[in-house]
């Protein structure tokens, strides 16, 4: 699992660094925090848009604001991704995992190839239950290493980028968060 962080020192409006985070998206989740709630915004917006624009691409956006637990969680994703209703939980047949590995397109359109999941807000969910954060990046994490990796299916790329203020870039340096490694599963080394 690799999320990679960094700090752009142009301002959002003049630079054209959006294709810079993109090519970073190529191999890493991204997180992206401010203290400031409009450059949050302006970076969010900015890169949404031109993550839509882009060929075989599709974006999902998550508004953290309005996550909160399991249930929150599973309402924007089954409601972002067709697939059907999820059972309220993150692993399992009907679950939020197995919503991630479905890669239906639209009829009449090709598969996307690549799909972007722009979580706005991360931070709410850090600080309602940091540890329904950390199986919920983990999931996301893992599946789009199958879809990527172990899938026979098309290939799609899967990223997150995660937006937020102070507390995610707490929970992101934290060598045992699952932004900077995987979620211990009882069985010995991932």
């Amino acid at each position: 699992m690799s999320v990679l962080s960094r700090q752009f020192e142009s301002s959002f409006g003049v630079a054209a660094w959006q294709p810079e985070v993109t090519a970073l998206l190529d191999e890493h989740h991204v997180v992206a925090w401010s203290e400031s709630p409009r450059r949050r915004l302006m970076f969010a917006a900015t890169l949404a848009r031109f993550l839509e624009g882009l060929r075989d691409a599709e974006l999902v956006s998550l508004y953290g604001r309005h996550i909160v637990d399991v249930e929150s969680l599973c309402y924007q994703m089954e409601r972002a991704i067709p697939g059907g209703p999820l059972d309220r939980q993150v692993e399992g047949p009907t679950g939020l995992a197995s919503l991630l590995r479905t890669h239906d397109g639209f009829p009449g359109r090709p598969a996307s190839k690549f799909r972007y999941i722009m979580w706005h807000d991360a931070d709410t969910l850090v600080r309602e239950d940091h540890g329904l954060f950390g199986q919920a990046a983990d999931a996301i994490a893992g599946v789009s290493a199958e879809l990527e990796y172990v899938s026979d299916d098309a290939l799609l790329i899967q990223r997150v980028i995660y937006v937020g203020g102070p507390l995610l870039s707490v929970y992101a340096e934290n060598p045992r968060g699952q932004l900077r490694s995987w979620l211990s599963d009882g069985q010995g080394e991932a």
